[in-house]
């Protein structure tokens, strides 16, 4: 039966005015970039991609957005505190290339983070575009130059890096490098953008989807997404651009908890 464990947060990492990293000791295992976590806080629980994997301290993090009541509630938490997680779920990011692409909006860096070390770490050659709304926004800067990846930023307002949205500076560098695979985490209508560019230069991809989820284990059919029925949670939330070309909804809407479409 799967049921959360409990666990001790060990370090708190303040990542941007509305973003932390909650680091917990974890016996890493099958553990995968773009695979997420389901975090409960008690009273309710909640899907978060991991965006740390340390397979050497057995350490895993979580990146959290203060957004809503759930969120702002683990915010306040503190070294010491507990919460519940279980998983991995899902499918994470497949390893594979010699020189990547990686695309991240927002929140969506977190699982992009995690793959730019592991990817580096097997030798890949990864450049990452990370895109924010301003340059307190942007996320785990340092992290990324650690890994050895180049790291191209961009903000809306223009305060650091390229003035504009993340798929104007990932179509420059498509035009100005030859790269063997992309990956991408981000509001779906950047992905959207990022996946007929990706068309156009027939690059193999892979992305990242976000669908509202209760269980996490493909049993409650919350996920499923049109027309395909494939549980976000199960198949995904990674997909491969041929898949994306079969889920009609991509780009277009998503569903809320009681199954409203919501235009995207």
């Amino acid at each position: 039966m799967q049921v959360p464990k409990v666990v001790e947060i060990k370090r708190i990492e303040e990542e941007s005015p509305t973003v932390k990293t909650f680091i917990f000791d974890w016996k890493v295992d099958s553990e995968k970039p773009g695979q997420f976590m389901m975090v409960w806080n008690f009273e309710d629980e909640k899907p978060m991609s991991i965006s740390l994997i340390d397979n050497i301290k057995n350490e895993i993090g979580i990146s959290i957005r203060n957004v809503g009541e759930f969120t702002k509630q683990i915010h306040k938490l503190q070294i010491g505190d507990k919460l519940g997680l279980r998983g991995p779920y899902g499918r994470g990011f497949d390893i594979s290339g010699i020189k990547v692409l990686a695309v991240g909006g927002g929140i969506g860096m977190a699982p992009i983070v995690a793959y730019s070390e592991k990817a580096s770490k097997s030798g890949i050659e990864v450049h990452i575009v990370s895109a924010a709304s301003t340059m307190d926004e942007l996320l785990f800067s340092e992290r990324i130059k650690r890994s050895g990846a180049k790291l191209l930023t961009c903000t809306d307002d223009g305060t650091h890096g390229y003035c504009g949205y993340g798929t104007d500076l990932a179509e420059k560098a498509l035009s100005e490098e030859d790269y063997d695979m992309v990956v991408s985490c981000g509001p779906e209508i950047m992905m959207k953008k990022l996946f007929k560019m990706v068309e156009k230069y027939r690059i193999p991809s892979q992305f990242s989807l976000e669908r509202y989820m209760k269980c996490g284990l493909g049993l409650c059919g919350q996920c499923c997404v049109d027309d395909q029925g494939w549980r976000v949670c199960v198949e995904g939330p990674v997909f491969w651009q041929d898949e994306l070309r079969m889920i009609t909804e991509f780009g277009k809407y998503k569903r809320d908890s009681s199954g409203q479409k919501h235009k995207i």
